[in-house]
């Protein structure tokens, strides 16, 4: 067969389909680990030829032998489920019965307010700003490392958080605190930008298509990242383009800095969005303005916090007051 008219491979078929649906570079990489697993934990058999039962062992499997946590082996699941109807167009339908990862009901790890400044103050530079947002704005790592220079409204105070978790659009709280650290970050974004014109006119990374749409999007300063990374990359078409810094080293300081602060429970970059969420609460703020803020689809996920501040008891007391 001419090389030039071979059907494209799974794989190149599976992320093509990702990429006109829209899904995030991260669920990409995700859905694609679990597509090729599934492949081989079936001896390299193609998905085309196999069906419910055998994504039944792969999910049992998963539980028993791996003993992975129900949310790993929900996104496994999510993973096939998309190969089946979106790529091989042939669903799934009932699979049946299988041994379910169990999902333990844990309270998540809140931290005090003065817990969070010790925090923040082991904290320097783009960090302790990243860290700040995260607690004084209750934004995820990912949102916070996406931030662009047109998502800041200084006048208004608030943060437009776009394509967060579901793709979803939202706005949340700009602290006053913040605004100097961010105009600075602003103009160091300009100047950065100043340089790249000079020298080759490297442009950030934009989503999806939008630079068939706004050529020049890529160089002005609307998108430009408030927290780049230090040195340009390729993108997924082999050009040179400038990203967004890397969660990890965010991950890897803030947990530093947890360390240092000697917290008696350890803790991460999410153990400040909690905590952000906790003292709202604390501060009497209403449970949907909250879950508003925090970006959350179903208000169960939000009511978690209630359950840390011991206020999941609708008003009962101990005996002893």
């Amino acid at each position: 067969m001419d090389t030039q008219h071979r059907p494209p491979k799974l794989m190149d078929r599976v992320r093509a389909t990702m990429r006109v649906k829209r899904y995030s570079p991260r669920t990409e990489k995700t859905y694609c680990y679990w597509i090729r697993y599934f492949i081989r934990f079936h001896g390299v058999r193609h998905p085309a030829g196999m069906g419910g039962p055998e994504v039944r062992a792969f999910l049992e499997h998963l539980a028993v032998e791996r003993q992975v946590a129900a949310a790993t082996q929900n996104q496994a699941l999510n993973a096939l489920v998309f190969l089946y109807r979106h790529v091989l167009e042939q669903p799934l339908g009932d699979i049946g019965e299988f041994s379910r990862a169990r999902r333990p009901r844990r309270l998540p790890v809140v931290l005090s307010h003065e817990e969070v400044i010790r925090v923040l103050g082991f904290l320097t530079g783009p960090m302790h700003l990243m860290g700040t947002l995260m607690y004084g704005s209750g934004l995820r790592l990912i949102e916070t490392c996406r931030l662009r220079v047109r998502d800041i409204d200084v006048e208004r105070q608030i943060i437009t958080v776009r394509a967060g978790k579901g793709d979803k659009d939202r706005t949340t709280l700009l602290p006053a605190t913040c605004i100097p650290a961010l105009q600075e970050k602003i103009s160091v974004a300009e100047q950065q930008l100043g340089c790249r014109l000079e020298h080759g006119s490297v442009p950030v990374t934009l989503p999806h298509a939008l630079h068939h749409k706004y050529p020049n999007a890529g160089v002005s300063l609307a998108w430009q990242w408030l927290f780049p990374s230090s040195r340009p990359c390729c993108d997924n078409a082999g050009n040179i383009v400038l990203h967004h810094i890397h969660p990890s080293a965010v991950q890897k300081a803030v947990k530093q800095a947890m360390k240092s602060a000697g917290l008696p429970r350890p803790g991460s970059c999410h153990t400040l969005r909690h905590s952000f969420a906790t003292q709202l609460l604390c501060q009497g703020t209403d449970i949907r303005t909250v879950q508003e803020l925090l970006g959350h689809k179903s208000l169960e996920t939000t009511q978690i916090y209630t359950h840390v501040l011991g206020k999941g008891f609708a008003g009962v007391r101990s005996p002893l007051g």
